[in-house]
């Protein structure tokens, strides 16, 4: 027991230490805070993202109440890689990426009650834009984001009613450069700026499922996420640089810009889904959560030609297991997961709204005697517009993780 909780300890140190940082490529991430991470797991990814479904053995990080079913200690682990076109009207780029996505782990601690701690991204920044005119070079990028250790709990107060509570520390950097040159002059200018993030939060979540004929089920959850406040301490640099013939830059003078700490509150969420299935069989279900960006500002500094309005999300997505426990048949044991979302992101660049959407795929594979399982998902996605000579992405999502099952807290009865 001791050595599989020092394992668990020191590869949360490790994913820490890993921390996200850029881990997009989109240019949208450059405003607010970067662009919002999916925070679940494979396994709902798969299935648009739906917080609705949970059972024993697979976590569900998008609700804490889903915790009151966990019957096994889990621990699961998960990464995705994504390949990327940004294309405007008359430019088009191909960029991918590779990220380690989130660690956690959730044991029962006593009847119907079940907790979990882990650590995930929250939002990311990551970019490299060139605007070239005929005598001048400009240069931006960015990289960081936000990164979350969580710790949650959820308990069955009445048959078929589930409460849950997670608790977050959020924290990360986000640093932002950008550089101009003009031709005839030998020297440019760089501009960098920094901040530095961190802010508590909690979310509140409900589950309801009951059966409505002998063999079917419905469920129903709800998750409200309050406004959270954030604090950002803010360093700007501005420096003369010099070009290297081969492209590189040196900074010849750098000059300490005094910037105001800030403070703002990341916008609250309420999210509502209602689903219907036959257990260990299969299950449909629709989600949509509704966010208060319209109050939302920028960390530090003003953007001109970008506003904030209230954002939606639609999800619809399921999974179907044709036999969960047949002994002659491997392939009917896998679960196969389908989902379809939408999302109206709450950017407005340019009086151009910042949609997007996507469709997945995915299969659960049993793994090893016991009930753990390797989870693989695809997803095809498109973010944004090439109105207004902005960037439209096209991208596709490649995920994997393990979930593992095991009894720890088992007393032994013979010595």
């Amino acid at each position: 027991m001791i050595k599989k909780l020092c394992i668990v300890a020191v590869l949360l140190m490790a994913v820490k230490g890993l921390a996200q940082e850029g881990a997009t490529t989109s240019p949208y991430s450059f405003y607010g805070v970067g662009i919002q991470q999916f925070r679940g797991t494979v396994e709902s990814k798969a299935m648009a993202g739906m917080q609705i479904y949970s059972d024993s053995i697979h976590l569900n990080l998008l609700n804490p109440a889903s915790l009151s079913k966990i019957k096994y200690t889990t621990f699961t682990v998960g990464g995705n890689h994504q390949q990327v076109t940004a294309k405007t009207s008359d430019a088009k780029e191909n960029a991918s990426k590779s990220t380690f996505d989130y660690l956690a782990i959730a044991f029962p601690v006593a009847e119907n009650l079940g907790v979990n701690f882990g650590l995930l991204p929250y939002t990311a920044v990551g970019y490299r834009l060139n605007d070239d005119t005929e005598t001048t070079l400009n240069r931006f990028s960015g990289r960081g984001g936000i990164n979350r250790v969580f710790l949650s709990a959820g308990y069955e107060v009445v048959e078929g009613l589930s409460l849950g509570l997670s608790a977050n520390y959020n924290f990360g950097n986000i640093q932002n450069s950008s550089l101009r040159t003009e031709e005839d002059v030998e020297l440019g200018a760089q501009e960098r700026n920094r901040s530095d993030l961190s802010g508590f939060g909690f979310e509140l979540g409900a589950q309801y499922e009951r059966m409505i004929t002998d063999k079917l089920q419905l469920s129903t959850s709800v998750k409200f996420v309050p406004s959270a406040s954030y604090s950002s301490e803010n360093e700007r640099q501005i420096s003369t640089v010099q070009f290297s013939p081969t492209g590189a830059t040196a900074d010849l003078e750098t000059e300490e810009i005094a910037v105001a700490d800030t403070d703002f509150d990341f916008p609250a969420s309420f999210t509502f889904g209602v689903g219907v299935g036959v257990q260990n069989n299969w299950f449909m279900g629709v989600e949509s959560t509704f966010q208060q960006s319209s109050n939302f500002t920028n960390r530090t500094f003003a953007i001109e030609n970008v506003s904030f309005k209230d954002a939606a999300q639609v999800r619809l997505g399921g999974f179907y297991i044709p036999k969960y426990n047949s002994v002659s048949s491997y392939w009917q044991r896998i679960t196969y997961r389908a989902g379809l979302r939408f999302e109206e992101t709450g950017i407005v660049v340019s009086n151009e709204d910042i949609n997007e959407f996507g469709i997945s795929f995915g299969v659960g594979l049993p793994a090893g005697r016991k009930i753990s399982n390797l989870n693989l998902t695809l997803e095809y996605g498109q973010r944004g517009t090439t109105n207004a000579n902005l960037v439209q992405e096209n991208f596709l999502n490649v995920g994997v993780s393990l979930s593992l099952n095991d009894l720890w807290f088992v007393k032994t009865k013979f010595n």
